[in-house]
């Protein structure tokens, strides 16, 4: 019954804070005996779901690029040396002939630099008619 008050009095806790505030009551008990009593009067709290990020929703699928230099993607690579010091490359692809304008190799690349990298490709080999991002 004391089991079931506390619960009751503090639904947040579980039955570990329980278990403590049970020992501080004089009760002797076990915290198996504790998680055991919880669980059949059905005092578990529920588990939460972790929430989606909104990045992560489905964008939908975008069209395939049907000729070279029509659409880019980007995405970052990274590993480590023997030696276990890391390093990253930023690669941007082509969607139609896999050709990457842009492959940097850096210990570590602040947004700036991407920033930059991505700048020279475009003055190189110019801007791609479709946005990736829309």
């Amino acid at each position: 019954m004391r089991l079931r008050e506390l619960a009751q009095s503090r639904p947040r806790y579980g039955y570990r804070r329980v278990h403590v505030l049970l020992r501080r009551d004089g009760w002797q008990v076990n915290m198996k005996r504790v998680r055991r009593l919880y669980r059949l009067e059905g005092l578990q709290l529920r588990a939460r779901r972790p929430r989606r990020k909104h990045a992560s929703q489905h964008r939908g699928i975008p069209p395939a690029a049907s000729r070279a230099h029509e659409r880019w993607s980007m995405d970052f690579v990274h590993d480590a040396l023997v030696d276990g010091r890391a390093f990253r490359i930023p690669t941007v692809v082509d969607q139609w002939s896999r050709w990457s304008p842009i492959l940097e190799v850096a210990r570590s690349m602040s947004g700036r630099a991407v920033v930059d990298a991505l700048d020279q490709a475009i003055q190189r080999h110019g801007k791609p008619p479709i946005d990736h991002c829309r």
